[in-house]
């Protein structure tokens, strides 16, 4: 297989990868990640791993790029980081008992070919208490999180259920990114 690299800044895809075995490098690419006008959130998502994917071939035209860019989606809304503490507050109220969605579009790409793919998992929280808030913000963890949590760590004792790939809600469905990695052409 040709050089990988991982298109990517996110520690918890880097831990995933290496979790099965990969051998790669990392480049993070900047883009701009404004939605589209009339873009749906399943485009939206994969629109951007393609980019950061094209971004990072055009500068390593011999290596293989996968690329990711997940999403947490409730009420047909992108739920992003938290701001403050009130935002992070704002955002588990929305969240509380209630089920949503979390999609990651995937790209795999080489020179000859460009290969993706779009996951869902739904995600289902407990109610939350005010004083689940305060313990909870108190940790750090919900900084800079997408729906201010991390199913990894400490707010898997706030998650109910879960319907799909939890390394997904991670932030990098595995099973899915190795089969587009298995598809990709290797020709050199």
């Amino acid at each position: 297989m040709a050089h990988l690299i991982l298109a990517s800044g996110s520690p918890r895809r880097k831990e995933l990868l290496l979790q099965v075995g990969l051998d790669f490098s990392i480049h993070s690419p900047d883009i701009d990640e404004s939605v589209l006008e009339h873009e749906q959130i399943e485009q939206y998502v994969q629109r951007l791993a393609e980019s950061k994917a094209k971004v990072v071939l055009a500068l390593h035209p011999q290596s293989t790029v996968i690329a990711a860019d997940t999403s947490l989606v409730f009420a047909n809304q992108i739920i992003g980081k938290p701001t403050s503490k009130q935002h992070a507050f704002e955002i588990w109220t929305l969240l509380s008992g209630q089920k949503h969605e979390v999609l990651t579009g995937v790209c795999v790409a080489n020179a000859h070919q460009l290969l993706s793919v779009v996951v869902r998992t739904e995600v289902e929280f407990q109610q939350f208490s005010l004083n689940d808030m305060e313990e909870y913000w108190a940790t750090g963890e919900p900084l800079g999180k997408a729906g201010a949590y991390a199913i990894q760590g400490i707010a898997a004792k706030y998650v109910t259920g879960i319907n799909g790939s939890y390394s997904n809600v991670v932030g990098l469905p595995l099973h899915e990114t190795i089969q587009l990695l298995d598809r990709i052409d290797q020709r050199s």
